[in-house]
């Protein structure tokens, strides 16, 4: 019995120089890979055409590269795209590109599933099957790159961490593809252009903080009030919001970074004043903003978006105590790829 290929793109580049070197070549064979597997994002050995053919029939005896293929792909009427990938054990994520007059944006997924709980997320309901791996969350950017081209002709300006998963539930790995995204000998781009949503896992927002990351960080928050937030989001009982204060008071004392809470307002639910008075001093413990995001049904009923008067309550009272506020009209409805509804109907 053959032993299994092992995925090329989980070694690293001087373990791929070791390889070359143990097999009777020169270890800048190494590094020619490397380049063709990251920076070129090749999937194929064949095409590495500095190579020879024995070189590359032995890499082929050896190794496999697991990359994505983008299954099935839908366009909005507003330009947004949603991608269903497959991966190469058969599992399905989605990812999407966002345009504006100005730039595209990949939303991309970090994990087959979800390991939180949030009632109002259609991902969530699909539990966690298992953690993206580095190249399978790369894979993604790479592809929206390549649509951005072809239907915005401009390369892809930004990402957010904000497709299926939590991402700091698979952290080393979501730190492991930012690092290649943002190499030069990977994808190049600018960290400062790469957020990272959470719904809030202290532990781990310090111990990115320790890391010394450099990019954004993104509170999905939705309520301060403990109570409220356990309703609609039940792992807040395990991280409650004064461990979650407390990790961010610890994260921009190391970054001096502001944070970005991001927030629906549903009818009923987080409306009253004492909601608006929770967030605005939630908001007065470090430095930050807040997105007030438009809410996508996921069909069920039981959250609806608040009204009109309810959200200018909470703009007027953010704006009177110097918060700055934006309010994220949603892109993509009609193909259920905005906010909220990835894997709703896939």
């Amino acid at each position: 019995m053959k032993p299994k290929k092992k995925d090329i793109r989980a070694l690293t580049k001087e373990q791929l120089r070791d390889f070359f070197v143990k097999n009777g070549d020169k270890a800048f064979r190494g590094n020619q890979v490397y380049e063709w597997l990251w920076n070129k994002s090749l999937h194929t050995f064949e095409d590495m055409t500095n190579i020879s053919k024995a070189t590359r029939e032995m890499l082929e005896e050896n190794f496999v590269i697991n990359h994505i293929e983008v299954d099935s792909m839908q366009r909005s009427s507003d330009g947004t795209i949603k991608n269903g990938i497959r991966l190469h054990d058969g599992l399905i994520v989605e990812s999407v590109l966002i345009p504006t007059d100005t730039r595209t944006t990949a939303c991309v997924s970090s994990q087959v599933g979800c390991s939180l709980d949030c009632k109002f997320c259609a991902t969530a309901r699909l539990k966690r099957m298992r953690n993206l791996n580095p190249d399978e969350i790369y894979d993604q950017v790479v592809a929206i790159d390549q649509q951005s081209r072809h239907y915005h002709n401009h390369k892809l300006s930004n990402i957010v961490f904000m497709g299926m998963g939590e991402p700091l539930m698979n952290y080393n790995n979501v730190l492991k593809a930012i690092d290649k995204i943002t190499s030069p000998e990977g994808l190049g781009m600018s960290a400062k252009r790469i957020t990272l949503s959470t719904s809030g896992v202290p532990k781990m927002i310090k111990k990115m903080a320790d890391d010394e990351v450099k990019f954004n960080l993104a509170v999905s928050l939705h309520s301060a009030i403990d109570e409220v937030r356990t309703s609609i989001m039940p792992f807040n009982e395990t991280f409650p919001l004064q461990d979650l204060a407390e990790s961010l008071k610890y994260w921009y004392a190391k970054t001096n970074r502001k944070v970005t809470y991001e927030y629906v307002v549903w009818d009923g639910i987080n409306d009253r004043k004492e909601d608006i008075k929770a967030l605005v001093d939630f908001c007065k413990i470090i430095p930050s903003k807040v997105n007030l995001i438009e809410y996508n049904p996921i069909d069920d009923g039981e959250f609806q978006q608040a009204s009109s008067r309810a959200l200018d309550n909470y703009i007027s009272n953010l704006e009177m105590n110097d918060i700055v506020v934006n309010v994220r009209r949603s892109r993509g409805k009609d193909i259920d790829a905005a906010c909220g509804q990835l894997a709703n109907k896939s």
